[in-house]
């Protein structure tokens, strides 16, 4: 009887200039074309500490948004847009040595290629973050990947350095375009399952992260710089896969925008600007930790294993491949953990959670240190699906922002930290290296400055009942 009278107050808010929608629960799995949430006019009672189950549709709907169910056609269609859009970044440092050889580049031009392709694929995203924030641009996935086909193309055909520079430029624009705007999909299609919407999401980039030098292995290496537009086929999937979901990203926009005009809508999270600005400043620190110690672990891991205990190269990347492994697996479980957990207590236990064995894994021996790889890799990988959400939340309708934010902090930290050190290396050694970074994942304890937003399931409970 409550839910036919939710129904009934909707129906007539509507005729007096608010929106309700229907709910297909039936098509939940399918590339929809209709938004998939259904709206209680329930008033939630006033707290400090906000229920932080943000609406469903998308982070500009009513606050009383009642999310139904995950749109799994749409997160599996942006988790594999994911492993195509990693793939292909990944794919550039692959094939830096024929690059080289073939273009008769040094190691400095080497560098710039790399630093362009950063720059373009991290500072941009949170400008295009903030922009789509404003400004929802439901194809731009599509353009994006459009961008990263461009850039593949111009790659195989490049005759010097000068154009090299641009290929990668279009392909680090195509990521910066790609990320806040699918993490922003992958939030309104969540169906308040938010942690397990950016794990699914996740789960596609990391392994599209790995498939590239695997691909650049088997194709490029073997056929040289022209076989690189061979791979301008997955860009090509890819934006028939993400124009389908901007088909479905239109519709819940065209849904929402005479509500939002009309519907007068207050989100507090109970924190002043002071400590909303102070908390990310903690989260930025947080992600420095976990990406300067995954810098030292996937740029370096094979070489310290060689140095001190002889591996092959064969032998050592066996091991780096159980560490990458092992971050996939952690990567999925972290954001489901936190939808039921509490983001702040997955943050707790995955940054800081990693010291002990991070402390003991230079001193291990061979086996030991397989073992507590694999257990780094797992808790630490859960970190940035839970600190994303985490922003998200504390900064209720800049899903873009936050995304583009810490999406480009973490390209752009794990670039210096693998530079930095580099160096350190060079000068010092890799086991100080490792010795060193061993201890960044005390820097942990500071999640303990983080306000408390309260367990989502807890939360979207209290605003179901109100």
């Amino acid at each position: 009887m409550k839910f036919m009278a939710s129904i009934e107050r909707d129906a007539a808010t509507e005729r007096h200039g608010y929106s309700a929608f229907a709910i297909h629960p039936s098509r939940s799995s399918t590339l929809a074309t209709e938004p998939e949430c259904v709206h209680s006019m329930a008033m939630r009672p006033t707290s400090e500490a906000p229920a932080n189950s943000p609406p469903a549709c998308i982070d500009e709907v009513e606050p009383n948004a009642i999310p139904v169910a995950p749109v799994f056609g749409i997160l599996f269609a942006l988790s594999f847009a994911h492993l195509v859009n990693d793939t292909l970044q990944s794919l550039i440092p692959a094939i830096y040595p024929i690059l080289k050889a073939e273009l008769r580049l040094d190691y400095s031009h080497i560098g710039l290629i790399t630093l362009t392709n950063q720059l373009t694929a991290s500072l941009l995203q949170p400008f295009v973050g903030a922009f789509t924030d404003k400004h929802p641009q439901p194809f731009s996935l599509a353009l994006g990947m459009a961008s990263t086909l461009a850039g593949l193309v111009l790659l195989s055909l490049a005759p010097n350095l000068a154009l090299v520079l641009v290929a990668v430029a279009f392909v680090g624009i195509g990521s910066s375009v790609f990320h806040p705007e699918a993490s922003r999909v992958a939030h309104l299609s969540s169906g308040g399952r938010f942690g397990f919407a950016q794990s699914v999401f996740q789960v596609g980039g990391n392994a599209g992260s790995s498939l590239g030098p695997l691909l650049a292995a088997a194709i490029v290496v073997y056929r040289g710089q022209k076989s690189v537009i061979w791979f301008s086929l997955l860009a090509l999937i890819g934006i028939v896969v993400l124009s389908r979901v901007g088909v479905w990203y239109r519709d819940c926009l065209a849904h929402h925008r005479a509500a939002k005009r009309r519907a007068a809508f207050h989100r507090e999270t109970g924190l002043t600007r002071t400590r909303v600005i102070f908390s990310l400043g903690i989260l930025i620190v947080l992600v420095f930790s976990k990406y300067f110690y995954l810098a030292s672990m996937t740029s370096y891991y094979t070489f310290f294993l060689i140095e001190k205990f002889s591996l092959s190269v064969r032998d050592a990347q066996l091991h780096l491949f159980i560490f990458l492994a092992a971050i996939a697996a952690g990567t999925f479980l972290g954001g489901p953990v936190g939808d039921r957990i509490g983001r702040k207590a997955v943050i707790w236990v995955s940054i800081l959670g990693v010291a002990p064995f991070a402390l003991a894994l230079p001193y291990a021996n061979l086996f030991w240190c397989a073992v507590l790889s694999a257990i780094i890799g797992l808790i630490l990988a859960s970190a940035f699906s839970a600190i994303l959400v985490y922003s998200q939340e504390l900064i209720p309708g800049k899903v873009g922002t936050m995304s583009g934010l810490f999406f480009g902090l973490a390209f752009g930290l794990g670039g210096i930290g693998s530079a930095l050190l580099g160096a350190m290396a060079d000068r010092h050694g890799i086991p100080f290296v490792f010795h060193i970074c061993s201890y960044l994942p005390l820097i942990g304890l500071f999640t303990a400055l983080l306000p408390n937003l309260g367990t989502p399931r807890r939360a979207a409970s209290t605003a179901a009942t109100a």
